[in-house]
């Protein structure tokens, strides 16, 4: 349920980015961005599973909390930290109040 959970998560996040993207620019910005997001999704997801790895036994905590989901999980964390930092140095340079 949690893979799900994030999967879903990126998958709105794609689809909001994409419209921003889109409407301030043009359908090059939309793809860029999405393209971006798919990126760090991927790469992190591979840095994320190493990680876990190291860490937690294959069985996980639960059967639904097993290693994929924690990696996944610790994956959608790192990942709302990053983007939340980026939207917030992105209002600061342009002037808007950050949300």
């Amino acid at each position: 349920m949690i893979p799900l959970l994030v999967f879903y998560g990126n998958v709105m996040a794609a689809a909001a980015l994409f419209t921003r993207h889109w409407q301030e620019g043009d359908l090059k910005h939309g793809i860029l961005a999405v393209t971006y997001l798919a990126l760090i999704f991927s790469v992190g997801w591979s840095m994320s599973t190493f990680l876990v790895k190291l860490v937690v036994s294959e069985k996980g905590f639960a059967i639904w909390l097993d290693r994929d989901a924690l990696s996944l999980l610790f994956l959608a964390i790192v990942e709302s930290i990053f983007f939340t930092a980026q939207l917030r140095r992105k209002a600061k340079r342009s002037g808007f109040p950050s949300a």
